[in-house]
C-alpha cells in the first residue's frame, strides 16, 4: 500500500498538472518539475520525503517523519526561507523497491524543490533515476548503501557514512572486543550486502580477522537455526549481522538457542529499532551493535533531544537526528542558492560547509559526508548503552 501526506504548512493547492512518464529528456524533464515547483504555491517551499510508513520498517520511518517535520516547524517558526514557508511532502515507500518508484513519481508530482527521505538503501536506489530525470536533487537521511553512488550522479548528497566507512569501523572494534574468527551474515538486499561485502574486504585488508562464513538469510523466515548451526560449526566468535532489526531478532534467538555463546554485532540497520525488547537477558548479553547516532545515549544532544519530546510526547530514537539534519542541510542549500529551482539547489549542496545537530557537514565529489560519525553499541538487558570503544584511537 502507498499512501501520500502534505505536511507542514497545509494551504497550498494540488499540483494539477500531470507529468508524464520519467523516461523523457533529463532536460524536459527538469522544466517540468522546475515548473511545477515554483506554481505549487507562490507562498511555500515543498520538500519531499520517501520513508517506510508501513511494513516491518515503519517504527524507523515514522521516527524519521517525526525529525524531518520538527525541522520544518521550527524553521517556519523561524521565518521559513526566502521569504516562504516549507511544506513536507511524505510518501510511503514500505521498503519495497517498487512500492518507492511510485511514491517518488508521486511526490515530484507534488511540485517538491529536493528530496530529503531515504532509509532502506535497496528502496532508495530505483528512486534515484527518477529524481535525476526530475531534476531534484536529494539529501538521502539515512540509507548508506554504496550502491547510492554508483551511478555516479551530482545530485545525490548522504547524510550518513557509507557502509564502507561503517565496514572499517566494524572490523576494527570487533577486532578491539576481542574478535578473531568472524562469520557474516546478510540477506541480500542492497545495504545489507553491501556492508557485509565491505566488511569481509576490510577483514581481509587488515588480516585482523579471519572470515569463517558468509552467510545469506531470508526476510521474513520463520527461523535461521541452520544458519546457526553453520556458525557454530565455521567456530567463528563473532557474527556480524548486516541487516535489519526483525531478521536480527530471530537469528539472535535461534543462535542461542543453538548454543552460540560468542558476540553478535548488528549493523545500523538492526540498531535502529525494536531489537532487544523480547529478548532475554542471557540472549542479549554479548549483543552490540554499529550503529549511527542515538540521541539519548548523547549528552550533547540533550537540549534537541527536549525539543523533540516537547513536540511528540516520546524522546527521539534513531534516525530521527539523521531525518532532522537532511531538511536543514536542504534549507541551507536553498538560502545560499537565493532560490528554490532545483537546479540552483543541487550547486549550492556541492558547496555546504554546515554545522547541524549530528555535526559538521560538508560533502566529497561524490556526494558522501566527509566526517560520518558512527557509535558502538553494546546490548544490556533490553537497552543499549554506548560502548567505551566507540571513541578508541
Amino acid at each position: 500500500m502507498q499512501s501520500r501526506i502534505v505536511l507542514g504548512l497545509m494551504t497550498a493547492a494540488l499540483v494539477s498538472a500531470v507529468l508524464t512518464a520519467c523516461g523523457s529528456s533529463n532536460q524536459d524533464a527538469s522544466d517540468r518539475a522546475g515548473k511545477a515547483a515554483s506554481t505549487a504555491s507562490a507562498t511555500t517551499i515543498r520538500l519531499g520525503s520517501v520513508l517506510p510508513l508501513t511494513g516491518r520498517s515503519n517504527h524507523s520511518g515514522e521516527s524519521m517523519r517525526n525529525g524531518a517535520q520538527l525541522a520544518v516547524d521550527e524553521l517556519n517558526a523561524a521565518g521559513g526561507v526566502l521569504g516562504k514557508q516549507i511544506e513536507l511532502v511524505i510518501a510511503d515507500d514500505a521498503c519495497d523497491p517498487g512500492t518507492a518508484v511510485t511514491a517518488a513519481q508521486d511526490i515530484v508530482k507534488d511540485g517538491i524543490a529536493v528530496s530529503v527521505g531515504g532509509y532502506c538503501s535497496s528502496a532508495v536506489v530505483p528512486t534515484l533515476r527518477i529524481f535525476r530525470d526530475a531534476g531534484i536533487p536529494m539529501v538521502i537521511a539515512q540509507a548508506n548503501s554504496t550502491d547510492l553512488t554508483e551511478p555516479g550522479y551530482d545530485s545525490v548528497f548522504l547524510i550518513c557514512g557509507t557502509v564502507g566507512a561503517e565496514a572499517v569501523f566494524a572490523v576494527d572494534r570487533i577486532h578491539r572486543l576481542g574478535g578473531t574468527r568472524l562469520a557474516v551474515v546478510h540477506d541480500g538486499t542492497s545495504f545489507s550486502l553491501t556492508l557485509a561485502d565491505s566488511s569481509v574486504a576490510e577483514a581481509k585488508r587488515t588480516t585482523a580477522l579471519t572470515i569463517t562464513d558468509e552467510i545469506k538469510l531470508s526476510q521474513g523466515a520463520p527461523d535461521y537455526q541452520r544458519i546457526a548451526q553453520t556458525v557454530i560449526s565455521g567456530k567463528a566468535d563473532t557474527v556480524y549481522f548486516t541487516g535489519y532489526y526483525a531478521e536480527a531478532n530471530q537469528l539472535i534467538k535461534d543462535l542461542r538457542t543453538q548454543g552460540f555463546r560468542g558476540r553478535i554485532v548488528v549493523g545500523d540497520g538492526a540498531t535502529d529499532g525494536p531489537l532487544l525488547t523480547d529478548l532475554t537477558t542471557a540472549q542479549s548479553t554479548g549483543v552490540y551493535g554499529t550503529a549511527l547516532l542515538f540521541p539519548e545515549l548523547m549528552p550533547t544532544l540533550k537540549e534537541w533531544s527536549a525539543r523533540y519530546k516537547a513536540a511528540f510526547g516520546t524522546s527521539p530514537g534513531p534516525s530521527t537526528v539523521e531525518a532532522y539534519d537532511a531538511v536543514q542541510v536542504a534549507v541551507d542549500a536553498i538560502r545560499r542558492a537565493g532560490s528554490s529551482e532545483p537546479e540552483a539547489i543541487r550547486q549550492a549542496l556541492t558547496t555546504t560547509d554546515t554545522t547541524v545537530i549530528s555535526g559538521k557537514v560538508s560533502f566529497r565529489a561524490d556526494g558522501t559526508r566527509t566526517v560520518p560519525t558512527f557509535l558502538l553499541l553494546r546490548a544490556e538487558d533490553q537497552a543499549f548503552v554506548l560502548d567505551p570503544l566507540t571513541d578508541a584511537n
